[in-house]
């Protein structure tokens, strides 16, 4: 392991790497070789070029392709994937048979040249089982959500402290953004998905609510320029629009995700009414994560309430509907599992989820709300605890 690192991240570090070894071991696979960003973070507890391979049985080997002063047990010096089967030998690392690469992250150039430097070695792709791991967050990690949706929280409550008169949605967005850099926030917004895209959150005024985005995301908005387009559109803040503000927090490499919704003014008494049904749907969602419990089903008991309000025309938007109302994160924001219609995922103790109950009113935009919540056998524990009232700024 690398030297310099704290005890009780090399002891957790050791638990990420006994789950994704019983995966691989369950897969039949001998060995994981991990080159993506999110993933050597998750399996090294920082981030380097290079590339992590992991046994199915014993310590790992972490390759490092750009010198940058990393020592260790473990630790070799590496210039190109080619080395990797010989260097493996060197170091009396057994050569897999079976090995599994990320599939969904590398590029067709890559897998191939991979291939190529594993002649006769079967190669498969394991990206849902990495994904699988992260899912379910250990001790520290768990530590390190909560004291991030902690931090959150009490930034996210300052945001209509920073509101003026007269401002566009997206003046009002670099000073929610610059409020949470000032907190801490690495700032990276890291989306899974080869055309995912995102700055810090975002922040939809108006009409802009109901904006089609090319991207997943619950609701998107028109963005501000083509080349990303999502989020706030540089519309004027005026009287009767909702403004719901979708900021993420990244403060030690893990994400939570929290929404909350603002008035100018008055807004019209649907919107005000859907917004308590969203607040409503949030607090059974949390109360019914719990291990065990079905992600298709959360997501019938949110749509269920949602009818039963009389509200599932603009639930979860109007022209282009989400089709999830929750979704787990860390790492990324994206993390498995998904609360959709037709998701197989059952909830296990240690996930953390984003519950979004979200509506869009036409011709006052967008309500709702979003919270972090920890699966427990009590239900979801909110890790994002902000006032989740509708706020009235003007």
């Amino acid at each position: 392991m690398f030297t310099g690192y704290a005890a009780e991240l090399k002891d957790d570090l050791g638990v990420r790497w006994q789950r994704v070894q019983a995966l691989v071991r369950e897969a039949g696979a001998d060995g994981f070789l991990a080159s993506s960003n999110v993933n050597i973070f998750y399996l090294a507890g920082r981030i380097f070029m290079g590339y992590v391979y992991l046994p199915a049985e014993g310590r790992p080997v972490f390759f490092v392709r750009r010198p940058c002063g990393l020592s260790g047990e473990g630790v070799l010096e590496l210039r190109k994937p080619e080395q990797i089967s010989g260097m493996l030998s060197e170091f009396k690392v057994t050569v897999p048979k079976k090995m599994m690469l990320e599939g969904d992250e590398l590029s067709f150039s890559d897998w191939s040249r991979l291939s190529s430097c594993f002649a006769g070695v079967e190669l498969v792709n394991g990206s849902a089982l990495l994904r699988r791991s992260r899912a379910v967050k250990t001790s520290y990690e768990i530590g390190l959500m909560k004291k991030t949706g902690s931090r959150h929280a009490a930034v996210v409550a300052r945001f209509p402290n920073v509101y003026e008169a007269g401002m566009t949605d997206q003046q009002w967005a670099v000073e929610m953004f610059r409020l949470m850099l000032d907190a801490g926030s690495l700032g990276i917004f890291r989306v899974a998905g080869a055309s995912m895209e995102a700055f810090m959150g975002t922040v939809l005024a108006g009409d802009n609510g109901a904006a089609v985005s090319p991207y997943d995301f619950a609701l998107g908005g028109a963005g501000m320029h083509n080349s990303l387009p999502v989020g706030q559109s540089g519309v004027v803040l005026k009287d009767g629009m909702s403004v719901m503000a979708d900021v993420a927090a990244n403060f030690f490499g893990y994400l939570t995700d929290c929404t909350r919704t603002f008035a100018v003014g008055r807004l019209a008494q649907e919107a005000v009414r859907a917004h308590q049904v969203a607040i409503e749907i949030r607090e059974a969602l949390a109360a019914a994560a719990k291990p065990g419990a079905r992600c298709d089903e959360l997501y019938a008991l949110a749509l269920g309430m949602a009818e039963k309000a009389g509200l599932t025309g603009c639930f979860m938007g109007m022209k282009q509907k989400a089709k999830f109302v929750g979704h787990g994160t860390g790492i990324v924001i994206n993390e498995q599992p998904v609360l959709g219609p037709r998701s197989k995922d059952i909830l296990e103790a240690g996930m953390c989820l984003a519950l979004e109950p979200k509506f869009v009113i036409a011709g006052t935009g967008a309500v709702g709300i979003e919270d972090t919540v920890l699966v427990s056998t009590a239900g979801g524990v909110n890790l994002t605890p902000c006032d989740p009232d509708l706020v009235v700024i003007a």
